[in-house]
């Protein structure tokens, strides 16, 4: 059997792979802490910040599937590279923008790149580590994956406090250019042997349907789940979504085979990572407005705080993936959500007073129990796809975690704001109706109102603190129950053991024919 033209350098061919995966995952969080500092600069309108966050979130959800089967059509290394140069170059048009207009455009562009990059990643790694490696490398892969969300807003809130708001996107361009020249050195060409016709009809109903569903769940918070805009939303991406299911059934060479679903190392680890993401990121939303507005941190003070989470998992991702070997995928999955799930119950008990040392302890164990989830079902997900397949395989997992992820922020966080202006109208009796109306739509709102009115609005600061302590409280106990009822559908469906089948065939295939 030929030598694989990357094996021998596998695990340095990882290194550039989880580099460009940061970038991208960075790139997702990065833009947040600098909202209000764009205000100021570019004179943005809230609706033009929203559409800056907005844009990239959209097109890199909406391309994720397309992007994975094109890398699989032409060419994993080259969709990776390509996405790192539009990455790259509309990052560096972004450090210079001069009007939120341009922000928005680049940020799109941004996304653009990011779609081809990240199932590139993923996709790359499984063909070229052996079955017997790959779960401890997808256990590093996702470590950082998850990672790079919490190093985002730190290395946002540094760069803000030193240098001007462009840096944080000027950050990129160099970190692309080593990505870019240790990738054309060391990560092997590889893609799917078999060159199946593509499915532009497919592709353009997986776009249409993904990005009207993100668009909807991203908006409804904002304007209101009966709004016709997100209701209209849904239902472009229910009908869209019917005819992709439709269509991909009856087409012999679909871009995605969804009669994967009937294997529940497919549909177990879907569910298992969307419910997963769909509590991490609805408790980063809501810890960020507790440290930065509650306790009154700076973003870099803020980012720095939820560090113990990010080397959290970077630690048990890959010990996840070694657990797996002596326990099996169903007991680390299972269990790593029920940690998932004790870490929520105990972030549930923050308060205005409590002391950091709690506040890490609970991270940890979110952290750890993240790492048990996500690494074993990542590879179980890619273990239920032909090799040849890797890049779609790749997006759907990638797919899972935006869509969980974007539930999250908008489910967790319209539950916890809609307890919070509760609470606030039922703690608050002096103020005049319109300003309790004004502080009730968010704590920054009621803070910011507070300060306006002097020596009088101390009562309200400190109500409004405590009204979204509660309900950031309540809604770790929903996002906790979640956990376990994900926990519950691993322990029913997924499999003890993923055996790797297809896979570790289709690898042989390919070292032999590389």
């Amino acid at each position: 059997m030929d030598t694989h033209p990357g094996f021998d350098k596998r695990w340095w061919t990882l290194w550039v792979l989880v580099l460009s995966l940061v970038i991208v995952v960075v790139g997702n969080t990065v833009l947040n802490v600098a909202l209000p500092t764009l205000v100021r600069e570019l004179h943005a309108s809230s609706s033009s910040l929203q559409w800056m966050v907005d844009a990239y979130a959209l097109v890199f959800a909406g391309l994720l599937l397309t992007a994975g089967a094109l890398g699989d059509r032409y060419g994993r290394k080259g969709a990776l590279q390509i996405g790192l140069v539009i990455f790259g170059a509309a990052s560096l048009v972004s450090a210079f923008a001069t009007s939120p207009s341009q922000i928005i455009i680049t940020r799109a562009v941004m996304g653009i790149g990011a779609a081809l990059v990240m199932p590139a990643t993923l996709s790359i790694l499984t063909w070229v580590f052996p079955p017997a490696e790959r779960g401890k490398a997808i256990g590093i892969w996702a470590g950082f994956a998850g990672a790079g969300a919490a190093i985002g807003p730190i290395a946002g809130g540094y760069l803000l406090e030193h240098f001007w708001w462009g840096s944080v996107f000027l950050l990129n361009v160099p970190i692309v250019v080593v990505a870019l020249i240790a990738g054309r050195l060391l990560v092997p060409t590889s893609r799917d042997p078999e060159q199946a016709a593509l499915d532009p009809v497919g592709a353009l109903l997986s776009i249409v349907s993904l990005t009207s569903l993100v668009y909807a769940i991203i908006e409804g918070p904002n304007f209101g789940w009966s709004d016709t805009l997100v209701a209209g939303g849904f239902v472009v991406a229910a009908i869209s979504g019917a005819a992709f299911i439709r269509w991909e059934l009856r087409n012999a060479n679909p871009m995605l085979d969804l009669r994967m679903t009937r294997d529940p190392r497919f549909s177990a680890a879907s569910i298992a990572i969307m419910l997963a993401f769909f509590a991490m990121f609805g408790v980063f939303f809501l810890l960020t407005q507790y440290l930065q507005i509650v306790l009154g941190y700076s973003p870099f003070e803020a980012g720095l705080r939820t560090l113990p989470m990010a080397f959290g998992l970077v630690i048990a991702a890959p010990s996840g993936a070694r657990l797996v070997e002596r326990v099996g995928s169903k007991a680390v999955v299972g269990s790593g959500l029920v940690i998932v799930s004790i870490g929520l119950l105990l972030a549930s008990r923050l308060h205005v007073d409590t002391s950091y040392g709690y506040l890490v302890f609970a991270l940890v164990v979110m952290a750890i129990g993240m790492g048990f989830t996500a690494a074993p079902s990542t590879a179980a997900i890619m273990s239920s796809m032909p090799l040849r397949k890797a890049g779609v395989g790749s997006a759907v997992n990638d797919t899972t975690r935006e869509l969980g992820g974007a539930l999250g922020v908008a489910v967790l966080g319209s539950i916890a704001i809609s307890h919070y202006s509760s609470a606030l109208h039922a703690s608050v009796h002096n103020a005049p109706p319109q300003v309790l109306e004004a502080a009730s739509k968010s704590v920054g709102a009621a803070v910011q109102i507070s300060g306006q009115l002097g020596s009088a609005g101390a009562d309200l600061s400190n109500q409004a603190k405590l009204a979204f302590t509660e309900a950031m409280d309540s809604t770790f106990v929903i996002a906790s129950i979640v956990s376990l009822v994900a926990a519950a559908v691993v322990w029913r469906y997924l499999p003890h053991r993923v055996a790797h089948g297809e896979g570790h065939e289709a690898y042989e295939v390919g070292v032999a024919s590389a």
